[in-house]
């Protein structure tokens, strides 16, 4: 498979019922973050905003979700349930997208990011 040159490109080159889950968590996305920019990150879809702010990807058996360390650390708990690593978490395709859960991950890294240039900017 080649690179994608953007997330359109990179959701056609799956089966239809994986692209709407693609397509799922990126309106997920642009709704929560709707100044981001889109953007192929390390050949998978991904959010800028003062900085990368997520990535997801489709793999065999899930969709990764990739939030960075401290949007995984912020919500140890609920995605506890989940199989995943310091900075990314695996949604499975057998179950459904926890939707509302990803929308509290992408609301937190925003206000981080966010934060996070306003600091840069007092110094």
């Amino acid at each position: 498979m080649k690179k994608p040159l953007n997330i359109d490109e990179y959701i056609k080159n799956y089966p239809k019922e994986i692209q709407q889950r693609l397509e799922k968590i990126r309106t997920t996305i642009k709704n929560n973050a709707p100044k981001a920019e889109e953007v192929i990150s390390y050949g998978m879809p991904a959010f800028k905003l003062n900085g990368l702010l997520v990535w997801f990807a489709a793999h065999k058996k899930h969709i990764g979700f990739y939030p960075k360390a401290s949007g995984i650390e912020a919500f140890k708990k609920e995605l506890s349930v989940f199989k995943g690593a310091k900075g990314s978490v695996q949604f499975p395709f057998d179950k459904p997208l926890p939707i509302g859960l990803i929308t509290k991950i992408i609301k937190f890294r925003v206000k981080e990011n966010l934060e996070k240039a306003k600091n840069k900017e007092k110094k």
